[in-house]
């Protein structure tokens, strides 16, 4: 950070860490906690712009090592004996934000504290992000930056993405096919957990080969608790796994569902149908943007005040469109098409051919190359000008219509007849007893 100052401040932004001139760090910094015993985080950060100064602690774990929190609950003591800002822990463990922890602490020691949370996998993302896309200033700078992108690509780095569904994912995965999975097995919550970090790595993936931020949709205001129990209670009524990715400017979410039951994995997106034409022509109107599309993507689509919706493989849409249309009322516009393609999950654990993880990433980035980035949404033509025949658009303004009382002088078209004054006379005739 202190290296490439570009870098750091990206990354400290969200931490609401002023943009310094200069990030100093410190490894390895003493401290002692008020029995006296030494206390020494990893290190530390300070920011100083104007008179803020923002300053923090920072643990870093690598490999498979897990935080620990009776560690992060002395590192949040010595910060908030000391006035600093917060602690920022750094690991493999990947959440949604920098403000959600994989940890749990005492929340009255937040009061005053922050506790930030970054995975080696976000670092990556945002090194490659500001080196591939935003630029680095500086020649050496930006080589440096190359450097520890390669550093943390590297696997003898231990800073890894996401490496597998964890060691209960075979048992669950069976429970789920077999309808036996029940919404309090502990396993079911220990997929769930890597489930969510499993999205988070796709959405951090995708950032990094798009260069915009991914986020994961979800309804505003939800806490890392209530989403895994929404996941916990899909999984054991459903044996079903679901992430939604948005990506700016797309025309929909990408929808990822994990179906263990069916053991096929689902990718969708949803778009609205154009607001304009007939039926059979706003179906055409999608049909032309698929040409590319395999055949076995599903098209569904759905129709106002209805709940039947038609839905045929892409193939069969191209022979036939008119199967696409509402059977009862065929002249019934469609309100949206939803695209869906379905694979074989990946049955293998780890991050190997044929493993799960390896084939839902493959597919959500295939499903997204070839289908979402095609998609344009619709747009309604603007109001043309029309010439006097109707069909061409005149080079100059319309002539000026003629005055209601003059309408008989002259034709549509002609020029308009200018009104004249009266030319001045020496003599005024006036009326017995009118006024002059």
């Amino acid at each position: 950070m202190r290296a490439v100052p570009e870098f750091g401040h990206a990354l400290l932004r969200e931490l609401d860490a002023p943009k310094s001139p200069v990030i100093e760090t410190f490894a390895e910094v003493r401290f002692k906690d008020p029995g006296g015993k030494a206390v020494i985080p990893d290190g530390a950060l300070v920011c100083r712009r104007g008179r803020k100064v923002w300053t923090c602690l920072v643990e870093v774990k690598t490999a498979g090592a897990a935080l620990r929190p009776e560690q992060v609950s002395t590192y949040l003591d010595v910060a908030r004996e000391n006035g600093f800002d917060g602690v920022l822990t750094i690991s493999n463990q990947i959440t949604a934000s920098s403000a959600e922890s994989p940890i749990s602490v005492d929340g009255r020691k937040l009061k005053r504290t922050a506790l930030w949370h970054f995975s080696w996998w976000r670092v990556l993302t945002e090194a490659i992000v500001q080196h591939r896309y935003r630029g680095i200033s500086d020649p050496d700078q930006a080589w440096i930056l190359g450097e520890l992108i390669a550093y943390l690509d590297s696997a003898a780095s231990g800073a890894g993405g996401f490496e597998d569904m964890g060691d209960k994912w075979v048992a669950v995965r069976k429970a789920a096919h077999d309808g036996t999975l029940r919404q309090n097995d502990a396993e079911a919550r220990t997929v769930a957990e890597r489930w969510e970090e499993f999205s988070q790595y796709l959405r951090l993936g995708l950032s990094q080969d798009l260069g915009r931020s991914v986020v994961s949709s979800r309804p505003r205001g939800q806490s890392t608790a209530a989403r895994l129990e929404e996941s916990v209670k899909h999984l054991a009524a459903d044996g079903a796994l679901v992430a939604v990715l948005r990506v700016p400017d797309a025309i929909g979410d990408i929808r990822i569902r994990a179906d263990l039951r069916a053991r096929r994995t689902l990718t969708s997106v949803t778009i609205d149908a154009p607001r304009e034409g007939r039926a059979k022509s706003r179906i055409n109107w999608l049909l032309r943007q698929l040409t590319e599309a395999p055949n076995d993507l599903r098209i569904e689509a759905a129709f106002p005040n209805a709940r039947q919706t038609t839905s045929m493989l892409l193939a069969d849409a191209r022979a036939d469109p008119d199967k696409l249309l509402y059977p009862p009322e065929p002249r019934r516009e469609p309100r949206s098409f939803t695209l869906t393609l379905a694979r074989a999950m990946g049955q293998k654990r780890g991050k190997a051919e044929g493993s799960f993880v390896r084939e839902t990433r493959a597919q959500t980035f295939d499903f997204y190359r070839e289908i979402v980035q095609q998609l344009k949404a619709w747009q309604a033509r603007p109001p043309r000008l029309r010439g006097a025949d109707g069909n061409e658009v005149p080079d100059g303004p319309s002539p000026e219509p003629p005055r209601i009382e003059q309408s008989d002088t002259r034709e549509v078209g002609e020029p308009p007849i200018r009104w004249r004054a009266p030319a001045p006379s020496s003599k005024v005739e006036t009326t017995p007893g009118a006024a002059p």
